[in-house]
């Protein structure tokens, strides 16, 4: 990716107030004119609460109970409700320059999960007009359709730059999103790209080396004629 406008750095498994300092050692560097990263990692189990979480509602079990499992909670500056990140999910942080154009950076994100996933062997993924994060086909369960949540989007923007980003479950334990209502919404399941390749017997799934390329390549595609100006130093202001 030498041809690309940012830096991809892998990280490893990184716990979430490790990787949570890095973001904005990053965003702090970006803000002040340095080049864009997207930064791929993994996180020991963790909850954290975005800005629309209510203290925690969406949570289904007690702190103690979390506690007995080592899941730490993280109350967070992005935007969105309750996630989960854990081992096998694939946390992409875009600390890109974004300005006022939140939304169509949010879409850009959505699709770099979809080039992605089609990549990965699952083209019927897809946005969901609404909701922030990327979708499969629905499932009927026991009499009721559930859409089929494979990855959650929820960033900040502070001085002009995003931080944050995307959880794209790729090998996740699904069984921890048991412990929450995923962004608070009660008609959605959690997938990940191993469970569905076992669902529709596609044989070996990618492993998370294959879907850090897929995403990293993805990205690459489609902030190709993205616009990195920093509105702040544009304008000859401070960031």
């Amino acid at each position: 990716m030498s041809d690309a406008a940012f830096d991809v750095l892998d990280l490893g498994l990184l716990p979430y107030p490790d990787a949570w300092a890095l973001q904005k050692q990053h965003h702090a560097r970006v803000a002040a004119g340095g080049r864009p990263a997207l930064l791929l990692l993994e996180h020991p189990a963790v909850l954290t609460l975005g800005r629309k979480a209510k203290e925690g509602n969406n949570i289904v079990v007690t702190r103690a109970y979390l506690d007995a499992q080592g899941i730490a909670v993280h109350e967070v500056e992005r935007g969105g409700d309750v996630t989960y990140h854990g081992p096998g999910q694939l946390v992409a942080y875009a600390v890109f320059p974004v300005g006022r154009r939140v939304r169509d950076f949010l879409r850009l994100l959505e699709a770099a999960c979809v080039r992605a996933l089609a990549t990965l062997g699952l083209p019927d993924a897809r946005p969901n007009p609404g909701y922030a994060g990327v979708y499969l086909d629905s499932r009927h369960v026991n009499g009721r359709d559930y859409d089929q949540k494979i990855a959650s989007i929820g960033v900040a923007v502070k001085q002009d730059v995003a931080f944050h980003g995307v959880g794209l479950n790729v090998s996740t334990n699904l069984q921890h999103f048991e412990l929450i209502l995923p962004c608070g919404l009660v008609d959605t399941q959690m997938t990940s790209v191993a469970s569905e390749y076992e669902r529709r017997g596609l044989g070996t799934p990618p492993s998370m080396a294959q879907a850090k390329q897929a995403l990293a390549e993805a990205f690459e595609q489609e902030f190709q004629t993205y616009d990195w100006t920093l509105p702040a130093l544009a304008a000859g202001g401070r960031a």
